[in-house]
């Protein structure tokens, strides 16, 4: 088996595992459950609450021990926890068992990163190179599985609850688990070990990585990270339950019947433009990059709010779809590869945890929990909960279009072609 296709695999399960409810979470909450807005708000934003620590910690962990064997046991973790949501009715209990669940599956997002980098420098490659062509695995593992859960959840599939998608993701989450403890190299930080230098308690603790905050760059881009994170999952939380709206998109038509897979373009959109990333990244550079990133969550969402029960509704829907891999891959993917380059690599995993941490975490927690309710108080009807969704995702827009605005004042970069001579795929 070889190194290429183990990381792929290992990319295709992680996104699988992630996908298989996570777009279907909102109509099961909305519908199935009958939330209103704030409530579903604080259950999605369980992702970010997990994310506000859980990644930087388990980083920290695989620094000093085995990554590959602290990912594989928190997947683990991740496929019991899974199993128990179908059971739950209450959006309280629904709200920890799933931040539970999040705090054992966000950190192996950014240790998924720092182990495939990891992988490849000690096979002599340079991830910046050979990273991207793997991670579109990991979108096309997100595909799947939406086209799964549409399947067994549709009526004119297997027509279940979409709970079922829980026990999917759970089913996958072990055999990643198992894949990851056979079949992926073990990884542990040999200059760590090697040194005889007496180390403070900031490197006992494993905390090096927050000393990032104190270069100007750095700090500045973190915080970016964390204004942009506010609404990197905003599309994956009421995407789905904008699409199964009967007030907008009659049942049993097109867009209502088949909500799920019209937005695994969105995913299909991710593998393209993850293969365009080194392209841009060596004409335009990272700051020019991750802007295009912002200015395209402008237009997703713009899109959205414009679009109806027409034709040109529907194509404005896919061409929302469209931008969104530009949206969401252009900022994490060059963002990992902007940590990976400015940090040192004793603590890589340590730095791509922080770069989680803002994205999301603090911005996620933010970002679902303000949306969640800013829905509830101006755009739902307290009795019915029929939602003014041209009025939500214009808001969502408006947001992006300001930090976006202010990234490109206040972040400094200056792109050196030469730098990026080699970037390519």
């Amino acid at each position: 088996m070889g190194l290429k296709f183990r990381l792929s695999l290992m990319n295709f399960l992680q996104f699988f595992v992630w996908g298989a409810w996570m777009m279907t979470l909102g109509h099961y909450g909305f519908v199935e459950k009958q939330w209103n807005g704030a409530q579903f708000g604080l259950v999605f934003s369980t992702m970010g609450f997990a994310s506000l620590i859980m990644p930087t910690l388990f980083g920290i962990l695989a620094d000093k021990w085995k990554a590959n064997y602290v990912y594989a046991i928190l997947h683990m973790l991740f496929a019991a926890t899974m199993c128990v949501l179908p059971f739950i009715d209450s959006p309280v209990s629904f709200f920890w068992v799933l931040f539970v669940a999040m705090s054992f599956y966000m950190p192996t997002i950014g240790l998924n990163n720092s182990i495939g980098f990891s992988i490849l420098k000690n096979e002599g490659k340079d991830p910046t190179t050979y990273f991207p062509p793997i991670r579109v695995w990991g979108t096309v593992g997100f595909i799947v599985a939406m086209w799964v859960t549409n399947f067994f959840t549709k009526d004119w599939g297997l027509g279940q609850s979409i709970k079922v998608s829980f026990i999917i993701s759970a089913v996958l989450a072990v055999v990643l688990s198992l894949f990851s403890f056979f079949f992926l190299p073990a990884l542990k930080n040999e200059k760590a070990k090697k040194t005889n230098q007496k180390q403070t308690l900031v490197q006992k603790l494993g905390l090096e990585a927050f000393v990032l905050f104190k270069q100007k760059k750095m700090a500045l881009f973190f915080l970016f990270s964390l204004l942009l994170g506010g609404s990197l999952q905003l599309t994956n939380a009421y995407g789905d339950s904008f699409l199964q709206d009967a007030t907008v998109f009659p049942v049993g038509e097109l867009i209502n019947n088949f909500s799920t897979i019209i937005l695994s373009v969105s995913q299909i959109s991710e593998t393209l433009f993850i293969l365009a990333i080194p392209f841009f990244m060596k004409r335009f550079g990272i700051k020019n990059v991750m802007l295009f990133s912002m200015l395209a969550w402008v237009l997703r969402f713009g899109l959205f709010g414009l679009a109806d029960n027409s034709i040109l509704g529907f194509v404005l829907i896919i061409g929302s779809c469209i931008i969104y891999g530009l949206a969401f891959d252009f900022f994490n993917i060059s963002g990992a590869l902007y940590v990976e380059q400015n940090t040192d690599s004793k603590i890589q995993s340590s730095a791509q945890g922080v770069f989680m941490l803002m994205t999301n975490g603090v911005g996620a927690v933010m970002g679902n929990i303000i949306a969640g309710f800013v829905i509830a108080k101006w755009f739902e009807d307290p009795v019915t909960h029929v939602k003014d969704w041209s009025g939500i995702w214009m808001v969502f827009a408006a947001y992006s279009l300001v930090v976006a605005i202010l990234f490109a004042i206040f972040f400094k970069y200056k792109h050196d072609p030469k730098a990026v001579a080699n970037f390519k795929h």
